[in-house]
């Protein structure tokens, strides 16, 4: 892949920061090999020099897009992802659904997956506990832009926590929507803060809210 098509926002020897489009898968899974945000990025650092390297920290869903960190060596991948929700802070664009109240909410969840691997609620002792936090940004009858904090990781936990509240992510078919005029989802991960432990210092890293959001 092309440079120039690759959305660097960060780069040093250590980490590469991206935004990841919609529409693509940051690792492969059974059924896509080839269309990888990963393939892309080993691709260009391959170019830099053939021994290079390209770790996975972290995901975003396939249809979700924003700042994304990899790792270009296995002991920074390591430290990261070992200290994940303790270094890292990071905040998303929703738009869902509906007129959204309260103004700003705190859902806790447990969650587990099912065999088609869909994310659903449990209680405690079934699943992991996953943290989402929203404030909203704007209100009309028929949709909500919010900003969303999550404290935990777990698959789909913005999406689960939106339809939760009755309000699930426009374009989010698989979660209980009922409009996709984007023909993407609507949830885009604009800031990624990461905290070094070590030092106490931090690095933000931050990914414009897509253009096709501004009709909303």
């Amino acid at each position: 892949m092309r440079k120039e098509k690759l959305d660097i926002i960060y780069e040093d020897k250590n980490i590469i920061v991206l935004n990841k489009p919609s529409h693509l898968l940051t690792i492969s899974d059974a059924n896509e090999s080839h269309k990888t945000l990963y393939n892309q990025v080993s691709s260009y650092v391959k170019k830099q020099h053939k021994s290079n390297k390209i770790f996975i920290v972290h995901r975003l869903d396939k249809d979700t897009s924003g700042v994304i960190l990899l790792a270009k060596n296995f002991k920074v991948k390591e430290y990261l992802q070992q200290n994940w929700n303790k270094v890292a802070s990071r905040e998303y664009y929703a738009i869902v659904e509906g007129y959204v109240e309260p103004l700003r909410q705190k859902i806790v969840q447990y969650l587990t997956e099912t065999k088609t691997l869909m994310t659903i609620p449990t209680d405690k002792k079934h699943g992991k506990e996953a943290i989402t936090t929203y404030e909203v940004i704007k209100r009309t009858k028929s949709y909500s832009i919010l900003n969303i904090k999550i404290a935990t990781g777990r698959r789909n936990q913005i999406r689960v926590a939106m339809q939760a509240i009755g309000h699930p992510i426009i374009g989010d078919k698989k979660y209980g929507a009922t409009k996709n005029p984007l023909r993407r989802l609507c949830l885009h991960a604009h800031t990624l803060t990461i905290a070094d432990l070590s030092n106490g210092k931090s690095m933000t890293f931050t990914a414009s809210i897509p253009k096709e959001f501004k009709i909303f």
